[in-house]
Parts: structure tokens; C-alpha cells; sequence
């Protein structure tokens, strides 16, 4: 396997390798495609980064954007959606580009990462639950934070408003 930034011919097999990785998650909104889409479209793919098999298979995927903490834009970035073929999912790949893109937003000097998922899972990565960071105005355990440096930020956050495509 292979981690690599996405260059433009890749956006059509993002699309699907997404649809397909959430098309039977039951907290799937059935938006996380149509999200990546109108990051890039946005330019606001911050890190775009793709796992390819030993054959050039795209077999996963992971975006990084911006997001503003109590409506302020800092060097703070949501992780997600991340992306893994179904017949490939529960054997790391998705682990793999999780740490290579926060790798690259420590490079960048970002302050740190938000994302809302599952505590058990994303816990072996350093996130934590702080109920002094919000979103949508309302403490959540799947709602965590990853402080690369500097203090945690408290407040509400709001993702790039390319999360809110219907």
C-alpha cells in the first residue's frame, strides 16, 4: 500500500471509494461524497490524501479542512470524512492515512484536529472528549479534539460550509 496526495484525475474514484465506504453506516448521512466534492470545489481540501494497492488501486481516502472555533478561522482543521473500500475496511488503512494527514498538519504547524466519531476508535490516535469544545452548541463524547500545540481551544466549532450540502 501506497499514501499519496490526490491529484485531479483521482476525484471520480474518491467519489466512489466514499459512497461505497459509507453506503451501509449507520450514521451515514449519505452526504460524505458530495461533502469531498464541495471541499475541493471550495479549495478548501486542505490535505487530500489517497492509499493505493501495490496496482494503483485507490483503496482509501482522507480529507482535512479548515474549521473556526467560536467563529474565529485559526490553524485548526476537521479530519473527515475517511474513506476505505468495504472489502478492505478493519485492516488499518484507514489508520495509516489518519496518521500520515495528522503528520502533515503538524508539517503545517496547525494548532490541531476536531473530528466527531467514535471515541474507542479515534482514542488510539490521541483524541479526547472536552465538553468545553462544542458542536452545533452541544457537548458530545463523539465530538473530539487533538491538540497538536499551543492550548485547547474552547468554544463551538463549525466545519467549512461545504458539510452542509444536502
Amino acid at each position: 500500500m501506497q499514501i499519496r496526495d490526490e491529484r485531479d484525475e483521482d476525484a471520480a474514484a474518491i467519489s466512489r471509494i466514499t459512497a461505497a465506504a459509507f453506503a451501509t453506516a449507520p450514521h451515514s448521512s449519505g452526504t460524505e461524497a458530495r461533502i469531498v466534492a464541495a471541499l475541493r470545489e471550495a479549495g478548501a481540501l486542505t490535505i487530500s490524501l489517497l492509499a493505493t494497492s501495490d496496482d494503483g488501486r485507490i483503496v482509501g481516502h482522507v480529507a482535512f479542512s479548515p474549521v473556526q472555533i467560536d467563529g474565529a478561522t485559526g490553524r485548526w482543521y476537521g479530519l473527515g470524512p475517511v474513506s476505505v473500500a468495504p472489502g478492505l475496511q478493519r485492516q488499518g488503512i484507514g489508520g495509516v492515512l489518519i496518521r500520515e494527514g495528522l503528520a502533515r498538519l503538524a508539517a503545517l504547524n496547525a494548532d490541531g484536529c476536531v473530528l466527531l466519531g467514535d471515541p474507542a476508535y479515534y482514542s488510539r490516535f490521541g483524541f479526547v472528549s472536552d465538553p468545553t469544545l462544542t458542536y452545533g452548541g452541544t457537548p458530545s463524547p463523539y465530538f473530539q479534539r487533538l491538540v497538536l500545540k499551543g492550548e485547547p481551544p474552547k468554544g463551538d466549532v463549525r466545519y467549512h460550509p461545504a458539510f452542509d450540502v444536502a
